[in-house]
């Protein structure tokens, strides 16, 4: 901290970093914490989801290009799972700690919670239906995480927003990779069944981002933890969403 008399909160809000969690307060750990592992949990289900569909793919450049997005998502949950372990987890037990497949029924309301919750975003509570539901919600939430990360790899916790300006480039390549497949299965004749998927995703997508707390953004910002609003990370992602689909003839 560059002034001893300086409090961590006056520290911070001027756009002060830390370094370790040695000097980060009760308060500023436990949000830290929660943004680690709702990342973590998110990539473990979303990796989990995304590997029973594997074997649905129509052909091996298909398997291989999905089996690559399960190995990364893992990979990514290891990395911050690495800084959790410094905050005092226990990381050798947390891979086995949630049942990550766990799904709620198909036709589940966009706001139905599971009992036995994780810290997972809530649309990983939702289950895959065949490979062009798969591929669909890839491209729906890939754009979501893309937002979303845009404002993490500025955290003022320095390690952990190092490891996601290292995570942002992977994520934007599952994106290119759901764009190509879709643009495979758009010609393969498709449409129909994407445009079914994409009401379905985008209903289960856009909560992610979370409800307009003007109190608690205000209160996050200020550690450095938040820097957009929940709406102004939305209307990103379906600015982005709208190109995309532009792009492959879905809009």
């Amino acid at each position: 901290m560059a002034d001893d008399n300086m409090t961590l909160e006056s520290y911070l809000a001027q756009g002060g970093v830390l370094t370790s969690p040695a000097n980060a307060s009760p308060r500023y750990r436990a949000e830290v914490m929660k943004i680690m592992a709702t990342f973590v949990d998110s990539e473990l289900a979303g990796a989990a989801g995304f590997a029973d569909v594997v074997n649905k793919a129509p052909g091996l450049r298909e398997r291989i290009a999905a089996s690559k997005i399960v190995l990364e998502k893992t990979r990514h949950a290891e990395t911050v799972l690495e800084l959790m372990g410094e905050f005092g987890t226990n990381t050798a037990r947390y891979a086995t700690s949630h049942p990550w497949a766990a799904r709620l029924a198909r036709d589940a309301t966009a706001d139905t919670r599971r009992s036995d919750h994780d810290m997972r975003l809530s649309v990983f509570n939702y289950p895959l239906s065949g490979w062009v539901d798969a591929v669909t919600m890839n491209l729906v939430m890939g754009l979501a995480v893309g937002v979303q990360l845009g404002d993490l790899r500025k955290l003022s916790y320095q390690p952990l927003a190092e490891k996601f300006a290292e995570i942002a480039p992977v994520e934007a390549n599952h994106v290119k990779l759901a764009s190509e497949g879709l643009a495979a299965l758009v010609e393969a004749g498709d449409a129909d069944a994407i445009r079914l998927s994409l009401d379905y995703w985008r209903a289960r997508v856009a909560p992610i981002f979370g409800s307009e707390d003007p109190t608690r953004f205000k209160s996050l910002a200020a550690l450095g933890l938040r820097h957009r609003s929940s709406a102004e990370m939305r209307a990103d992602w379906d600015a982005a969403l709208g190109d995309a689909l532009a792009g492959l003839g879905l809009g």
